[in-house]
């Protein structure tokens, strides 16, 4: 049987109110422009987490070509998307920020300053002594900027993709059986408990809170590791209040960050794995397609894990993707060796697919 491998974070999902106003202004900040696949179907095997029913969506998923991990924007069709009832604060359990990549701290703050993003705070330093400011989205999600060092293809722009994310739990202990245990973020970057002038700004900012930084010591290996890049999870215990859960009382792609998603190889292997460590698959995409689930412009085979939270882990085995739309030229990841990077060359040609909205 094939061993699991971990190519890297694939995208992190995005519920919004307007698939492409969204997607505008994440490609006008962020870079957000090649089109991997725009699919309208019926989310049919996600019931337990969209109240019972099968719902009609509207997805893309979009990547940075510079590197790092892509957005997938998800809108409901005929549902109005629910955003939380309460001020969300770094802490509250799941996902509360996105890491976002970038080569010059500066010219990323000053740019998205120049174009009228909110801001919170000011450029300050991390905890592991790297320089990092945060962002709000106009639909009300917060983006930390960090430096990047990991990087795939120089597009003359200042940022990147995903480089991972900021995710509230009850305990890190315990949440580091996923986090470390199944997903390889072993390393840690730091680990300090107290209060944060780096996080200036940013709601919840002012709780006493344990803050640990987590990255992989195993450089990632397969198709599409040499793009995804170097990636962290940053684990966030409050200690002086009760956190409230993100999506409580809420459905799976409502507004909000919905779920974070690892490119693999070797479902199989990591089921019995997931399964094994406590952490079985909630979903999975072949209790009802055989094989392989059809995304229109993609392929493969998806499953879902919660943290000890609730917060939801998406894997993805892609086994068809698009490289140039218009030429009709697709690749079969299935034909190929799954610890081998995809040639640059070919990766690159993704930029063609550039999204014009």
């Amino acid at each position: 049987m094939q061993g699991k491998e971990i190519t890297g974070i694939q995208q992190i999902g995005i519920g919004v109110n307007n698939l492409f106003d969204a997607w505008k202004w994440y490609k006008n900040h962020f870079g957000m422009d090649v089109r991997v696949f725009e699919d309208e179907a019926t989310a049919e095997l996600m019931l337990q987490y969209t109240g019972g029913e099968p719902r009609e969506r509207h997805a893309a998923l979009a990547i940075n070509i510079q590197g790092g991990g892509g957005f997938e924007i998800w809108q409901y069709k005929g549902r109005n998307p629910i955003a939380p009832s309460f001020q969300v604060q770094a802490g509250d359990l799941g996902i509360f920020a996105a890491k976002i990549k970038s080569r010059n701290i500066e010219i990323s703050y000053n740019e998205l300053k120049s174009q009228g993003a909110e801001i919170l705070g000011d450029i300050s330093t991390a905890p592991n002594g790297v320089r990092h400011f945060y962002v709000k989205d106009p639909f009300n999600n917060v983006f930390e900027v960090v430096e990047g060092n990991s990087w795939f293809y120089d597009d003359k722009k200042h940022g990147g993709g995903t480089a991972g994310a900021i995710i509230g739990v009850s305990n890190i202990e315990r949440a580091r059986k996923v986090y470390s245990g199944i997903l390889g973020y072993d390393k840690v970057l730091f680990d300090e408990e107290g209060k944060f002038s780096d996080m200036q700004g940013v709601p919840g900012s002012d709780s006493t809170m344990r803050r640990v930084l987590l990255t992989h010591h195993q450089k990632r290996k397969g198709g599409f590791s040499r793009m995804f890049g170097d990636t962290q999870i940053e684990l966030i215990e409050v200690k002086n209040r009760k956190p409230e859960f993100i999506f409580k009382n809420r459905f799976w792609g409502d507004l909000g960050f919905i779920h974070l998603c690892f490119d693999i190889q070797g479902m199989t292997a990591l089921k019995e794995e997931c399964k094994e460590k406590g952490f079985p698959f909630t979903v999975d995409s072949t209790q009802k397609h055989i094989d392989t689930f059809d995304m229109g412009e993609a392929a493969g085979h998806f499953s879902y894990i919660e943290d000890p939270d609730g917060t939801l882990i998406e894997f993805v085995e892609t086994h068809r993707i698009p490289i140039i739309k218009k030429m009709g030229w697709y690749i079969n990841l299935r034909k190929r060796d799954p610890q081998k990077s995809l040639p640059d060359w070919l990766l690159k040609t993704m930029r063609h697919n550039r999204f014009k909205g």
